[in-house]
């Protein structure tokens, strides 16, 4: 009785041993396939993400190229943009009279004859300024001052007054443009060099190679006239 108990209870124990030997087996299997399952998996998603971060690369490299381009393109229109502003913008000093010039011309030297008892007017001055113009002077200077469309030329006592600022004589005039034309303009039989020279005024005409008309230096102000808008 007690020898087939005994041989029951190893049989139990055999069949529980061989059970939980099979559980375990199969557990390391299981254990086993999911270990080499999931690096096979992950590989072949970082693959992919691999893939999809080069895509993006090469993307990020063509629009960088494609950006760089607009902007060189942008920098040569700004460039090409500020050079006309610059020229536009020195064309209008240089019509304005704003910056100095130089360039063949002539230069007129004014004063009182001496023993003359007359004194140089600012009619004289300004018969002087309106020749040369009609001679096609392109810019005149009167002592250092130069002449625009706002300067004035007013009699002051015994001086004239340009730009706001006192001359005494003698006078001094240099314009540039076709230094001949301008000369006999003044010197023309019976012209203004003949009448002032009438009048007690010494009048000497020179033609100049080269004539030096300085810059403006006054201000510019306007209190009245506005721009319109049309």
């Amino acid at each position: 009785m007690k020898k087939a108990l005994n041989k029951t209870t190893y049989l139990s124990i055999s069949m529980v041993a061989l059970f939980v030997g099979l559980m375990i087996a199969m557990q390391f299997r299981t254990n086993s396939s999911v270990e080499q399952a999931v690096p096979i998996d992950r590989v072949q998603e970082l693959t992919i993400e691999k893939k999809q971060v080069e895509r993006d690369l090469n993307q990020l490299k063509e629009e960088s190229v494609d950006l760089q381009i607009k902007l060189a393109e942008a920098g040569k229109s700004h460039t090409a943009a500020t050079g006309a502003l610059e020229s536009e913008l020195f064309k209008n000093k240089l019509y304005g009279g704003l910056v100095p010039v130089e360039g063949q011309g002539v230069e007129v030297l004014l004063d009182n004859q001496e023993g003359s008892f007359y004194n140089i007017k600012d009619d004289d001055l300004l018969k002087v300024l309106n020749d040369l113009r009609g001679a096609g002077a392109e810019a005149i200077a009167v002592n250092d001052q130069r002449i625009l469309a706002t300067s004035e030329v007013r009699l002051a006592g015994s001086h004239i007054n340009v730009n706001l600022t006192r001359l005494s004589p003698p006078y001094k005039v240099v314009a540039i443009g076709p230094s001949g034309t301008l000369k006999s303009s003044l010197e023309i039989r019976g012209g203004l060099t003949e009448y002032l020279s009438d009048l007690g005024v010494s009048v000497t005409v020179q033609s100049k190679d080269r004539v030096l008309v300085p810059a403006y230096t006054g201000s510019l102000r306007f209190d009245y006239a506005k721009h319109t808008q049309r």
